[in-house]
Formats: structure tokens, sequence, C-alpha cells
């Protein structure tokens, strides 16, 4: 069982992600993603369905145990994160597709994250752990509300509080989501020696494989570079404080800390290879930008 601490810093975080989201968003943003839905609809297909899909396929070929597995595919069914915008900042991909995919895909979670769970958490649940449907849609909306109010300030408070918020929500959210993960790990050390190789595998292979996924559905549909390298992120990198949210207060206790242990794993994963990632882009941004050398005949 979580400690009330953790059980509050997760609270902190999501709350102070959300909000600094909800100050990158204005209605205009959403009308104009209305108007040019192609790229977001791509994205958005991939993140909902490859994500889930993978989460599924690594956890019966991997054979993980029930509560492991179920974890997985939690983490798997989450919308994209904010993360996923400082490495579209990062690695000069499209910041503005990647904000709004980010955003939207909160409310599309709404209804797309239970049906997932419906599809492909089934064969892991039973009488003992069932899927608390109710629950965890009652958690997405509640976590909708900072950021209606950051939208609403934004619109009263103008221009320079949304940078302000942006920036605090974003620093803030990493810092505090890097010390849970840290205190998790550190009070319940003994829990995470039961890890297994093919665990690890999983949380390894979830983020990765994804990032690539998105990244080939976007290159076959015909998407220019930017928005490549955007879909990739936004499939790759998902909600991994909503996931902890979610399974904090929608399962049992008694069986937090094992539904905890991959999505925990995947958070630490996935953020190493975002960064590997990122630097690839950045080096092959360089030597594209290097004058060709014509040798003298």
């Amino acid at each position: 069982m979580l400690s009330p601490l953790e059980t509050s810093l997760i609270a902190l975080l999501l709350i102070v992600l959300m909000f600094g989201m909800g100050a990158t968003l204005t209605w205009p943003r959403f009308q104009e993603l209305a108007r040019h839905p192609r790229a977001f609809l791509i994205g958005t297909a991939s993140q909902f369905g490859w994500m889930p899909l993978l989460a599924f396929a690594l956890a019966k070929l991997l054979e993980l145990p029930s509560e492991a597995a179920l974890g997985l595919i939690v983490m798997g069914t989450c919308p994209g994160g904010t993360t996923s915008n400082l490495f579209a900042h990062l690695a000069r991909a499209d910041v503005a597709l990647s904000i709004s995919m980010t955003a939207a895909s909160k409310v599309l979670g709404i209804v797309l994250m239970p049906l997932c769970l419906y599809v492909y958490a089934r064969p892991f649940s039973g009488a003992a752990l069932p899927i608390p449907y109710g629950d965890i849609v009652k958690t997405l909306v509640v976590l909708l509300v900072p950021v209606a109010i950051a939208m609403l300030l934004r619109k009263r408070l103008g221009e320079r509080f949304a940078a302000i918020a942006e920036k605090t929500g974003s620093l803030a959210g990493l810092a505090v989501l890097v010390a849970l993960v840290a205190i998790s790990v550190v009070r319940n050390a003994d829990v995470f020696k039961t890890l297994t190789a093919p665990m690890i595998l999983a949380a390894a292979l979830l983020g990765s494989v994804g990032m690539l996924l998105g990244s080939f559905v976007a290159r076959l549909n015909g998407l220019p570079t930017p928005q490549r390298r955007t879909v990739s992120f936004e499939t790759g990198i998902q909600n991994s404080p909503l996931c902890f949210a979610i399974l904090v207060t929608a399962f049992p206790s008694a069986n937090q800390l094992e539904l905890l242990k991959l999505p925990l794993l995947y958070a630490l994963f996935v953020l190493l290879e975002a960064v590997i990632v990122t630097a690839a882009y950045r080096v092959l941004d360089a030597r594209a930008s290097q004058p060709a050398v014509i040798n003298p005949a």
C-alpha cells in the first residue's frame, strides 16, 4: 500500500500537470485542429490503437502475472502526457500538434480508455481483482477540472499568465514525477527486487516499440517529418501520472504495489528512451543542415 505522502504526491503531480496543460489551450487551437484533422486522427488512432494492443501482446507473450499485466495494460491505455510536449519541443517536432493531441486525448480517453480496458484487460482480471470502470471514468472527468480552470484564467489574464503557468506546470510536474518514482523505489525496494526479466523487458519495450510504431504509421500515411516525430512521441510516451492516479484511486489498496511496479518502471525507461530518440533526431538535423562538400575534379 502507498503511503499518504506518495498518494499526495500523485494528486499534486496531476493537478499541476493538468493545470499547466490547460494554460496552453485556446478554443482557436481546437478549431484549427478540426479544420486540419489528418495528423491528429492518425496520431490518435496510433495512440489508442497500437499502445493497448502492444501492452496486451507483451503481457501475453512474456506470460506476465495478472497484476503486473493489468498494470501494464492500464499504462498502455492511458492517453498521452505532457512529457511528450517537452520532447516534441526538444526534438523540433510539431509542438502545436503535440499539445493539441495531448489535450484532446484526455477528453477522448474518457470513452476510449475504458473501452480499451474492456477489450484488453479482461483476461487478466477476475472476481478477486475486477476492473472498476466507473471509478476510472470519474477520475478522468475530475482531472479535466484543472484544465478548464486554467483555460478560463488564460482567457482572463492573458498570454503572460499562460507562459508562466505552462513552464511552472512542466517543471514542477517533472520534478514531482522524479521524486515520486524515487520515493516509491526506495520505500518499496523489497517489492521491486521481485521484478523478473520478463517484467523488466515488458516495461522497456512498451515505450520504445510504441514510439517506433507511431513513427512507422505516420510515415506510412505521408506525414512530414515534424508531425511524424510528434506522433511517435505521443504514441510511445503515455501519461504515467494519470496511470498512477487511476491505480491508486480506483483499485484496492492491497493490490496497488503489484499493479504499480511496471508503470513505475515504464516511467523510468520511457524518459531514457525519449532522451535517446531526441538526441538521434538532433544529430540527424545537424547532419542535414551541413552544406554538401563538392570535391574538386
